[in-house]
């Protein structure tokens, strides 16, 4: 005879389902079992740590309205939006830009936070995942909007000054938190979730905004 062996939450999955043959389960009773099936398909690897599941509210909420199929209501969306926004740290000192070439290595650079990545590692950007950036790159993905001129269509020649002001913390701000301004941004939160350091970052914003940036050329 064969023995098998099935984690509690199967054990959980199961019953529900023998349930469902004489009685109609809950949402709440249905998203309960996924959690737990979720989390029991999931452990600790390297630095990768199951507590990656465990959702903030933001994240919650916009995963609720994934599931209802309709967007968050507005009420719902500002409130994000402002809660997101206090997070936003503005660089040490009003440095925004650094060095657009170390940018471009960020961009190109997909690796960090994986279970194959040792605590301390150099984590990337992977921008070109989603972006179009420099007219040269033959391989991106357009999951998000094209950010090649992102510099030059906004009319930004010179990113220290005053006009530029508006453009360049804006542009801080959406890496450091694109919630702040997109509720339930998918972009990662760079600056908020310690993807990117304080010093990436203003190399990011080297790339996006220096006038010498290929991206802007």
């Amino acid at each position: 005879m064969i023995k098998t062996s099935m984690t509690p939450a199967l054990l959980a999955l199961s019953a529900l389902l023998l349930s469902g043959c004489t009685s109609s389960p809950s949402a709440a009773d249905h998203d309960k079992i996924t959690a737990d099936v979720v989390k029991a398909s999931f452990q600790d690897r390297g630095i990768a740590k199951v507590d990656r599941l465990q959702q903030d509210e933001a994240n919650r909420l916009c995963s609720a309205a994934d599931v209802a199929g309709k967007p968050l209501d507005e009420k719902t969306t500002k409130a994000i939006e402002a809660a997101e926004l206090k997070t936003v740290k503005m660089p040490t000192g009003g440095k925004f830009l650094g060095d657009w070439k170390e940018g471009e290595k960020i961009a190109q650079s997909g690796r960090g936070l994986t279970w194959t990545d040792k605590a301390g590692d150099v984590n990337g950007g992977n921008c070109y995942n989603c972006h179009q950036m420099d007219k040269k790159e033959i391989s991106f993905g357009n999951l998000g909007p094209s950010l090649y001129n992102y510099g030059k269509l906004r009319g930004v020649s010179d990113p220290a000054s005053a006009a530029a002001r508006p453009i360049v913390e804006y542009t801080w701000g959406k890496l450091w938190n694109s919630r702040a301004y997109n509720a339930c941004s998918q972009m990662p939160r760079a600056g908020h979730k310690g993807i990117l350091t304080e010093q990436q970052i203003q190399h990011v914003m080297a790339l996006l905004l220096d006038p010498t940036s290929p991206v802007n050329q």
